[in-house]
């Protein structure tokens, strides 16, 4: 593989819920990895003795319809600043050198709700197809749109 260039992506949105309870969900991998992409995915967890408490800790995930494997590891978590890095540790797809960071913070003026920002860098083979990056693009963008309708009052 050539040095491709890294894509850079950032997403936000405002919950409605507060920084605790969407911690609490949010802080383990494996649940948010269910959560965005739901029956997209299948034989989700961890991996190599890892767990939600350990870091870095591996898990895995199987990519419907492909079955595709992605193994990733989380690498940093802060419980005060609500944050998690996992990164790719083989490549899946047409993607390597993948980080992503997501953070949890209080929206001060209403404390009822919070703020999650989903920041992500990766690589692309040279062999991916020509739309690759815009379908991952689109896919990514359905993630943090999860997330939010996963807090979403009824």
């Amino acid at each position: 593989m050539t040095d491709k260039p890294k894509h850079t992506v950032y997403h936000s949105t405002v919950l409605d819920a507060d920084p605790d309870t969407v911690w609490a969900v949010v802080r383990d991998i494996v649940a948010v990895v269910e959560l965005v992409f739901g029956d997209a995915v299948q034989d989700v967890g961890w991996t190599a003795r890892g767990s939600v408490d350990k870091v870095p800790s591996r898990f895995d995930f199987t990519l419907l319809p492909n079955h595709d494997l992605a193994r990733e590891e989380v690498v940093g978590r802060n419980e005060v600043e609500r944050s998690l890095t996992y990164r790719s540790v083989a490549q899946v797809l047409s993607i390597y050198d993948y980080v992503a960071t997501y953070r949890v913070l209080p929206v001060t003026t209403d404390p009822t709700r919070s703020f999650i920002e989903w920041s992500r860098e990766f690589r692309v083979t040279d062999d991916a197809a020509p739309d690759f990056v815009d379908g991952l693009l689109a896919m990514i963008g359905n993630e943090i749109e999860a997330v939010r309708a996963h807090f979403a009052k009824s």
